[in-house]
């Protein structure tokens, strides 16, 4: 049985409006939603606890439903497990239906079914297809045989392209508690520490300053290869953090530079020129600004380059998703299309700014910034640790 809250929270934590025009835009009349960071979203930051690490449970796994009707917000539903209850006794929440029943990725469906038939007048569902289990997928279909299903999730996406002032500080807050985590293991770690044990110590850093660890890439000396390994940081040798720690879901991504010893001549022109075409990039960063001027900006400081050839620059949306809206380039690692690079970026947008040079000889050096769209142009967050850092400053003589 679904439980109906006697009214619905007096805030909701989403542009309703923006949501519904999307939603007709796409020509969809209900969204299913089943990825953690969109369900998160849609309900105001909840994050199933039990569920945070890993989705697995039995033969099973753990999945959310939060189903919108388009112009219909009192027919909101949350589908969720019992262990979710116990939150929803700290904290209600603002769906007017909720179910903390499910059992496991088919039973959850099945139910998302059975409240989508008992609303009725539905002829198009959008769903996550990147985030929705085969199993799920197979019930929604023969559960709903005469309804459309198509991918909701462009939608979804741009519903969070612009951030909240909640959302932004969030953003803020994990990029300076990521440099100040990677000021922290440059101070602490001299000649002969592993790769493995620096990233390990980054790891403590960042879960000491309230952070969830996601990822270290990490590359030392003159090879290309950052994955935590055995390899030891030596003597003179560059070394490169770009780690990800994330602040209730948002992701605070950063990259910044040290070495072991006095950066040389050469080392510190090759990163002032990364640092160019990083402040390049930012420049045109203002809201009106067309997507693609990011690119065009860098370009041109790139042209300039002794380096050119080396060098990779990438920008690209950040949030509670990595390589989220905007969307600015077609060709970087990820693949979407550059919708965004010929519409005009907004205040609120986030961008990750972040060029690479991989020299043949010095190895690999990058800056990597998490960049906020304001009322006025940008914001830059975390400006700190950007040169040279020393590393082992810390530690006895």
């Amino acid at each position: 049985m679904l439980t109906s809250t006697s009214s619905l929270a007096p805030s909701i934590p989403f542009d309703t409006e923006l949501l519904d025009d999307l939603m007709e835009e796409a020509g969809i009349d209900v969204l299913l939603t089943t990825s953690k960071h969109n369900v998160q979203y849609l309900l105001g930051g909840h994050r199933a606890f039990f569920f945070d690490y890993k989705d697995a449970i039995g033969t099973s796994r753990y999945l959310p439903i939060v189903i919108y009707f388009r112009g219909e917000l009192e027919k909101t539903a949350f589908f969720g497990t019992g262990l979710e209850s116990h939150q929803r006794d700290v904290k209600a929440f603002w769906t007017p239906e909720q179910n903390f029943k499910s059992s496991g990725s088919v039973d959850v469906t099945r139910k998302a079914v059975e409240y989508i038939k008992k609303i009725g007048n539905v002829r198009r569902l959008g769903v996550e297809m990147a985030f929705l289990p085969m199993d799920s997928a197979a019930t929604l279909s023969g559960g709903l045989p005469d309804v459309e299903i198509v991918d909701g999730l462009f939608v979804l996406e741009r519903l969070r392209a612009r951030k909240s002032p909640g959302e932004l500080e969030l953003l803020r807050i994990a990029s300076e508690s990521v440099i100040a985590s990677m000021e922290a293991v440059f101070a602490k770690h001299g000649a002969g520490t592993t790769k493995q044990e620096i990233v390990d110590t980054l790891k403590v850093e960042e879960v000491s300053r309230g952070l969830t660890f996601e990822y270290c890439l990490i590359a030392a000396g003159t090879s290309y290869n950052r994955a935590p390994s055995g390899q030891r940081w030596e003597e003179g040798d560059v070394l490169s953090l770009d780690s990800g720690g994330n602040l209730d879901g948002y992701i605070g991504d950063v990259s910044r530079m040290a070495i072991l010893g006095e950066p040389d001549a050469e080392l510190v022109d090759l990163l002032a020129q990364i640092e160019d075409v990083q402040r390049a990039a930012m420049k045109p960063v203002r809201p009106g600004a067309m997507g693609g001027e990011i690119y065009a900006s860098a370009e041109g400081c790139l042209a300039r380059s002794k380096q050119r050839s080396c060098i990779q620059f990438l920008a690209h949306g950040m949030g509670l998703v990595g390589h989220e809206a905007p969307r600015l380039t077609a060709t970087g690692p990820v693949p979407y299309d550059a919708y965004d690079a010929t519409r005009p970026l907004e205040s609120g947008m986030v961008v990750s700014i972040e060029t690479t040079l991989m020299h043949p000889k010095r190895g690999f050096i990058k800056l990597e910034d998490t960049v906020a769209v304001t009322d006025t142009g940008f914001e830059i967050y975390g400006e700190g640790a950007r040169g040279w850092n020393r590393g082992g400053t810390a530690r006895p003589r």
